[in-house]
């Protein structure tokens, strides 16, 4: 079973054995017999974040398509299925199409999930990444998840705190197997904590706003938010589509650098010299600032369609994303991303991160 069938960027070679899990004892079973035969196991849901090797994956692949979806609005200190308003909190099977479930709970007036539409993969891959996008993060919305913790081979429900959230990471990311394959954690289902009141959270992004003719801060209808969020993310090929070749990508490649004042300093000195003009930051408290990847990307020489016509390269529509022409490899993949990586630490001593999970490969 080649793995590029199931990947968005359309990489990846065979697995050894390839396991499709439809129900929670059927993940479980399978990822426990993997870790029990000592078979190193991969997670494998949408496949949007993921960049895997051309040797493809030496154990289990365990692919993730259970489904389930609740609604239970809580009152108080107690929980009642759809009774009066509040907050409604929504139980999510990890195997859930992620935009699926955003369309589905703006349809029903819930905000909290919005400004997420469009995102391919699953749900349970939301907590794993801290999925965020246009100001919203799941960490803001989710209350639980639930898990299979494979060291202890316990089943557990993690309240939000336990979590362990931060910018596009979380626990379940920064905990490791033993084996040192995967995580020591498998998310079976995620609880989100929305709001029922047909109006979105306050818009927190200006290009959403300018979007929305709206200002920082407004509420609009969830339905309003979705739409314009889905209209940004076409236009620089960020949506799944087969009509758009720069869609064959796992979305950003690069986190956002967060800077300490020292290396802020670095960067602006160095764009004063360039006369470059400011450098764009975001503020992260405790005197830290996320500086936009694609801004040091674009002033590195990296433009859109970089590497065109070769068989990777950068988006046409949005420097972030590194793009699979149809006939790449995932070597060819990465070393477009090394070639950016090191051409952005040269000119400005900053070294990105990637976003997507390697499986098989390293930069």
């Amino acid at each position: 079973m080649l793995l590029s069938q199931f990947t968005t960027l359309g990489l990846g070679g065979p697995a050894k054995s390839f396991v499709t899990a439809t129900t929670d004892d059927e993940l479980i079973s399978a990822v426990r017999a993997a870790d029990e035969d000592g078979d190193p196991a991969l997670i494998l849901g949408g496949g949007s974040n993921l960049v895997v090797g051309d040797a493809g994956f030496p154990g289990t692949v365990v692919h993730v398509a259970t489904r389930g979806v609740t609604y239970d609005r809580v009152s108080g200190d107690s929980v009642t299925r759809h009774s009066g308003p509040g907050l409604v909190e929504v139980a999510v099977a990890a195997g859930e199409g992620w935009d699926d479930v955003v369309a589905a709970t703006v349809a029903d007036g819930l905000a909290g999930l919005e400004c997420l539409s469009g995102i391919p993969g699953r749900a349970g891959a939301t907590p794993i990444q801290n999925v965020g996008a246009y100001g919203q993060e799941v960490a803001e919305v989710i209350t639980g998840v639930r898990v299979l913790d494979r060291q202890a081979g316990t089943v557990s429900d993690l309240s939000a705190p336990q979590c362990q959230f931060a910018y596009r990471t979380s626990m379940f990311k920064q905990a490791p197997h033993p084996s040192g394959h995967g995580s020591r954690y498998v998310v079976l289902a995620v609880t989100f904590g929305l709001h029922d009141g047909k109006l979105s959270r306050p818009v927190r992004y200006a290009e959403l706003a300018r979007e929305l003719g709206a200002e920082i801060g407004d509420q609009v209808p969830c339905a309003d938010a979705r739409a314009a969020v889905l209209t940004i993310r076409g236009r620089k090929g960020m949506v799944i589509s087969p009509d758009d070749p720069d869609s064959r990508s796992a979305g950003s490649f690069f986190t956002n650098p967060v800077l300490g004042a020292d290396q802020l300093a670095h960067l602006e000195a160095v764009a004063q010299a360039r006369g470059i003009g400011p450098v764009p930051r975001f503020e992260q408290g405790s005197g830290l600032v996320k500086v936009p990847a694609a801004w040091l990307i674009e002033r590195s020489g990296f433009t859109k369609g970089y590497g065109t016509p070769g068989p990777a390269h950068v988006s046409t529509k949005h420097t972030l994303a590194l793009v699979n022409a149809g006939n790449a490899t995932a070597a060819d993949l990465l070393a477009l991303a090394r070639e950016i990586i090191e051409g952005v630490r040269a000119a400005f001593g900053v070294t990105l991160e990637p976003e997507p999970i390697l499986v098989g490969v390293t930069l």
